[in-house]
């Protein structure tokens, strides 16, 4: 076995293969950039060693500085985890010279896959079904044109090199063809250094079924069943499972038989992952499932296969690459209920899923799951890599058991400030179509809002929250006897938003800072409405101005006061609502134009405080 291992990764994969390697008795050394000096994988490693600036291109994807990490500390092999160098074969092979295990397949596989033209040819070589397209030579733009009509529309152009969902343009008449190529080609050669492409028919209602393959260096090829991950945005992939909904014995055994002669024709040893697309407008059939592509390194997903199976997927990688034979035989494996994984990111779905950033004040993910995270309260979620920050893991004798035991976990999570999708995964696997198990990869774009989460809590949340804020009430309308309704003004994520609840009781109960409300996977925080500098005229000149007109109720300091920030200096009622101004830093109030029941109007300065020690 091997004593040392590097670890060429960060986040939730670097503390995955923590965790193996420790149970295993191999010491593990970490790489980090400035921005990952604390992170998680860094102090759950035996050792760390620094390689770099924050941006990812000036450390973890600069293959000398990792075999110097390398060398320093005497590691004995390199984990390359998925992304990053993982599928670099000129990075694998510098590894390989300089003494170390390679955690991986060899460099040759690497090239072997890499490429989507040549690849496919091995496949046809090898016997294994290739969608109907063009693999040729021949790049004119009149020949890829010719042959996109003989294949039939609509078509889908690829860059050969591509990965990603980056350099694919789908096209449905020759009309828009070499516009579409065109873009494509740009993209391609700006992304991936090489502009050439390749042409397959675009399959209408797509499944992406891949299957978890595994060899050794004793010539044992096995697989581990297949994984459906069709449920995608912008093509990358939002939840998976295993076993595929719909996938039949007989369908199974020929598309998983289909992936080891893939795994074999390259003389593949490692952790790989073969892609399919299948056309399900019929259900899945074998006819109709056709090689796409193959990732030879472990897969984002490959915890939903370790799930199914009871097998340690990182486990077998260090022993296949210390040279021993695979743990099983195909025989010796076997499926055992359903398992399914949802991603979660720092990503905001009200803004068009940009990545959120920021400390996580609040981090706590729900129960029964398998959580893979590199993350934990008071980590800093950077700009500067991948928004994913967890993957949440359920396991279940049926498919339905893992659903809900997922939706369930993801409803209770509750992350603060920072944003994540998880309100939008409830809504996906609450769907009716994911529900019943009939997806494909362009549901979540037909879709559009109806799997949106909503961007207020329910009524009844925030009551409670405001309840907890003011102190304990008596919630109106559910007793004849409530006490007088009334309604107050809050902060709900710094926004200002009125909330009609009883008259409070017992305000010495009364919170003192936010309220964070969590529903549904989505968290927020609500606050006691505070007039400031930039909301309910505050100023930075001390002139505490009329927010919108009204009157006033309630006055509660005198000219010649000293106050403190935040003090609250008098309330104004408008439409309805309170609103309580509040003094915008230390001071004396040297200006008090405000009396108990007057009615002022909009932008009068109400209150003028003089900076100064209180």
């Amino acid at each position: 076995m091997i004593a040392s291992l590097l670890i060429a990764n960060r986040g939730e994969i670097a503390c995955r293969i923590v965790r193996t390697a420790r149970a295993l008795g191999i010491r593990t050394i970490a790489v980090h950039s400035d921005a990952d000096a604390t992170a998680l994988h860094v102090r759950e490693a035996d050792e760390a060693v620094h390689i770099g600036p924050s941006p990812a291109r000036e450390s973890y994807l600069v293959g000398d500085r990792i075999l110097a990490a390398a060398k320093e500390t005497g590691a004995a092999a390199i984990h390359p985890g998925y992304g990053f160098l993982s599928e670099n074969a000129d990075f694998a092979q510098a590894m390989i010279d300089a003494g170390l295990v390679w955690v991986g397949p060899s460099p040759a596989s690497i090239r072997a896959m890499g490429l989507k033209d040549a690849a496919k040819q091995r496949m046809i070589d090898a016997g294994v079904p290739v969608t109907p397209g063009y693999l040729g030579e021949d790049q004119s733009p009149d020949r890829l044109a010719a042959e996109a009509a003989r294949i039939g529309w609509p078509v889908l152009i690829k860059a050969v090199a591509g990965g990603g969902g980056k350099g694919m343009r789908r096209v449905d008449d020759a009309a828009s063809f070499a516009d579409m190529l065109a873009s494509c080609r740009r993209e391609a050669a700006s992304s991936f250094g090489d502009d050439r492409v390749l042409i397959e028919k675009y399959v209408l209602s797509p499944r992406h079924i891949e299957v978890q393959v595994f060899g050794d260096t004793h010539g044992n090829v096995v697989h581990l069943f297949e994984r459906d991950c069709s449920l995608q945005r912008r093509h990358q992939k939002v939840i998976e499972e295993a076993p595929a909904p719909g996938m039949d014995p007989a369908t199974r055994a020929a598309v998983c038989d289909a992936a080891v002669r893939a795994a074999k024709a390259v003389d593949y040893v490692g952790a790989g992952t073969i892609e399919f697309i299948a056309d399900a407008s019929d259900g899945l059939r074998a006819d109709r499932i056709w090689f796409m592509e193959m990732n030879t390194r472990l897969q984002v997903e490959h915890p939903v296969t370790e799930a199914i199976t009871g097998q340690d997927l990182v486990e077998w990688q260090l022993r296949v690459a210390s040279g021993e034979p695979l743990p099983c035989t195909q025989d010796q494996l076997s499926i055992h209920g359903h398992a399914i994984e949802a991603r979660l990111y720092a990503e905001d779905p009200a803004k068009g899923f940009l990545p959120s950033i920021g400390t996580l004040e609040a981090f706590a993910l729900g129960d029964g799951v398998r959580i893979d995270t590199g993350v934990e309260e008071g980590s800093v979620i950077s700009p500067f890599y991948d928004p994913m920050i967890a993957k949440l893991i359920a396991h279940g004798e049926t498919r339905e058991e893992a659903r809900e035991t997922l939706a369930d976990a993801l409803d209770e999570s509750v992350v603060w400030p920072v944003r994540t999708n998880a309100g939008f995964l409830v809504e996906a696997l609450d769907h009716s179509a994911f529900v019943a198990g009939n997806v494909d990869t362009g549901l979540i774009a037909r879709e559009g809002e109806a799997l949106m989460p909503p961007t207020l809590p329910s009524e009844e949340a925030l009551v409670a929250a405001a309840a907890a804020l003011v102190g304990p009430v008596a919630l109106g309308g559910f007793r004849l006897n409530a006490a007088p309704r009334r309604t107050g003004m809050f902060l709900l994520d710094g926004e200002p938003l009125a909330i009609d609840f009883a008259d409070a009781q017992g305000a010495d109960d009364a919170t003192d800072g936010a309220v964070l409300i969590s529903e549904g996977g989505q968290t927020w925080a609500l606050d006691r409405y505070r007039a400031t500098a930039t909301a309910a005229g505050g100023a930075a000149d001390g002139a505490i101005l009329s927010p919108m007109p009204g009157r006033i109720i309630a006055v509660e300091v005198a000219a010649g006061d000293t106050v403190t920030k935040g003090q609250r200096l008098l309330v104004l009622e408008a439409m309805k609502m309170e609103h309580a101004l509040v003094a915008p830093f230390d001071g004396m109030v040297a200006e008090l134009n405000a009396d108990t029941g007057g009615q002022v109007v909009e932008g009068v300065v109400l209150v003028r405080i003089e900076k100064g020690e209180a």
